[in-house]
């Protein structure tokens, strides 16, 4: 079964329990699901690939966390608290991500591998480590990493 019919099998399991903010997330997900499929010129009875499923969640876990960043910087705790909680329960269907030594260790290895002394092409280097660490890594961390690298 794959994670695209597990989400949508999981909602009468929400329902069932009464998690409103599970079901509200699990929603929303299959919703987000049936918009890739139409982009990408499928029908919406069709099934994403688990690659793309990452790929939605990933997309609406970062809007979740400009979300919390844009309530807490308004003063709107009870909205922060109410996006945490989905971001919470999107990451737990999001691979783990690379911690910021493993990263550090891979752009360390590929600055030898490619023989880079300084980083005036620094957006073909990060295409490139990023090509790499696709899904794996957290993009901003990865561009930290790169850029404390070189100062």
């Amino acid at each position: 079964m794959t994670l695209h019919e597990q989400i949508k099998n999981s909602i009468k399991d929400c329902m069932k329990a009464g998690d409103k903010v599970r079901l509200e997330v699990m929603r929303g997900l299959v919703t987000a699901f049936m918009n890739e499929l139409v982009a990408t010129g499928k029908t919406p009875q069709d099934i994403l690939s688990d690659e793309d499923v990452i790929k939605v969640i990933t997309r609406l876990s970062k809007q979740r966390k400009d979300s919390i960043e844009q309530f807490t910087k308004g003063g709107r705790m009870d909205l922060v608290e109410e996006e945490s909680k989905q971001l919470f329960i999107l990451n737990e269907y999001l691979p783990k991500l690379m911690e910021v030594n493993e990263i550090e260790e891979i752009v360390k290895k590929k600055i030898s591998e490619l023989e880079v002394k300084d980083l005036t092409k620094k957006g073909m280097f990060m295409a490139t480590v990023m090509k790499d660490l696709k899904g794996k890594a957290d993009g901003a961390m990865v561009k930290e990493v790169v850029d404390k690298l070189f100062v």
